[in-house]
């Protein structure tokens, strides 16, 4: 049976991860109010931003930026875009 959370950014009832994507606290808020859906789409748009904005994952100030971006998208916030980005119209 799939496990449903409470998605923070959808806010609406959605099947669940399997399992943290991080270790510790951070992973376990995720795991728990955060559906696969949003964590699907924010792993599509972190790699746009990493290629886009050619993030170096070695530098820690480049993954400052990237732990804040996931935070404002998996919060529903404003979030930043990679340039040029024009998102497909439903």
């Amino acid at each position: 049976m799939t496990r449903m959370v409470m998605c923070r950014k959808y806010q609406q009832e959605l099947p669940g991860l399997d399992r943290p994507p991080y270790p510790g606290a951070k992973g376990e808020a995720i795991f728990t109010d955060v559906s696969k859906k949003a964590w699907d789409e924010w792993q599509a748009h972190q790699t746009m931003l990493i290629n886009e904005r050619r993030l170096n994952m070695m530098d820690a100030e480049d993954r400052r930026f990237l732990q804040g971006e996931m935070d404002k998208f998996l919060a529903g916030e404003d979030y930043a875009q990679a340039d040029g980005y024009v998102p497909p119209v439903e």
